[in-house]
């Protein structure tokens, strides 16, 4: 059985003092629904102090949104995974669409960042998705199954439950379109498909959430569907009544 979980990516938003209310807001408002699901929330860097402190003693994970392969060393700019660590993640995102679109991240850039944050200790949701040209081309499940297998192959998880693939079709990013549940259902047992072919028993353990554009009002019919384990959240993560709500649908 796999537990639902609903992870939010707040990208590039939020100072310390904000993030750390809309962290409490979300435990709060969430209540007891959060102890029924795996819930995430992953803040920009300069805000995982404040809401690791805000979240102590609630169940809800602090998550980060990228991470650096190297342990240590010359790389300004970056952050590894000891350092998430350091400050309260047990969770980071990678690979996200924003990431490999607008900064150029790679499949292996992506598997590079997998090994070392599974290395680190660090639970892993990894993201795949298609983009509207691709989508339109038909090529959607060949893109999609290519960065599955890119993210997976001869790769060693000791836990499935700490690893997520979230199926993030990019033309759904932030544009308030969203795949139909059918359609992302489609995309989610391929990638269940592809993912036990690779690990065997161990594929039915790993949970596959759906990202772009999920709200309240969407949520219901997405994880009523039998490969959609969860949710990544962007912007309706960042009100803290919208958030609890899209927790607690998912708890019911």
């Amino acid at each position: 059985m796999r537990k639902t979980l609903i992870a939010g990516n707040w990208k590039m938003n939020m100072m310390r003092e904000e993030a750390g209310a809309l962290a409490r807001g979300v435990a709060e408002e969430a209540g007891d629904a959060a102890d029924r699901v795996d819930v995430i929330l992953a803040p920009p860097y300069t805000a995982l102090g404040a809401v690791a402190g805000a979240l102590e003693g609630t169940g809800i994970m602090l998550g980060a949104q990228n991470v650096f392969w190297e342990e240590k060393g010359a790389f300004t700019g970056e952050i590894s995974p000891g350092m998430l660590a350091d400050s309260g993640c047990t969770w980071v995102i990678i690979g996200h669409s924003e990431r490999r679109n607008v900064l150029n991240e790679t499949d292996e850039m992506v598997r590079r960042k997998i090994e070392a944050s599974l290395k680190g200790g660090l639970n892993v949701i990894v993201c795949v998705g298609e983009s509207l040209e691709e989508r339109h081309g038909g090529k959607t499940i060949k893109i999609v199954g290519s960065q599955v297998k890119s993210a997976l192959e001869e790769l060693r998880i000791k836990d499935p439950a700490g690893f997520v693939i979230a199926y993030e079709p990019v033309w759904a990013i932030g544009t308030g379109q969203h795949a139909t549940p059918d359609e992302a259902q489609h995309v989610h047992a391929t990638i269940r498909e592809v993912t036990g072919n690779i690990m065997g028993d161990h594929a039915g353990r790993i949970r596959i959430v759906y990202g772009g554009s999920v709200n309240e009002d969407n949520i219901k019919a997405l994880l009523a569907e039998a490969d959609i384990d969860g949710a990544l959240v962007g912007g309706a993560s960042l009100e803290a009544g919208a958030m609890a709500n899209i927790v607690r649908i998912a708890g019911e």
